[in-house]
């Protein structure tokens, strides 16, 4: 099995993609759903965890409720993002209205 994730924290959201799974494994958004829900009751650095209501949504790889064999694509939106909108841009911003440093 390989998996691939992307994004940044303050970012819109984090994509991962999983390879490796078999065809016909059972699985449902709500699965993943509530392993987010447990990792929000843990510890950590602060207290982000227990505001965040993270929420998988299964975008590739599953139908009807079963993985296809294919790499199986899911996303969790960042809705916090709007605070962030500027500083993570990804496209060019006036280095004026950067409030953290990039290296770049």
């Amino acid at each position: 099995m390989r998996y691939l994730t992307a994004g940044e924290s303050h970012g819109p959201g984090l994509s991962l993609i999983i390879e490796g799974l078999p065809a016909g494994m059972p699985l449902l958004a709500s699965d993943i759903n509530v392993e987010l829900k447990r990792r929000q009751g843990g510890y950590g650095r602060g207290a982000r965890m227990k505001i965040e209501k993270d929420q998988a949504q299964l975008t590739a790889g599953v139908r009807h409720g079963k993985t296809l064999g294919s790499p199986l694509a899911l996303f969790v939106e960042n809705k916090d993002f709007k605070h962030w909108e500027t500083v993570m841009s990804a496209e060019p911003v006036p280095e004026k209205k950067r409030s953290i440093k990039t290296g770049f």
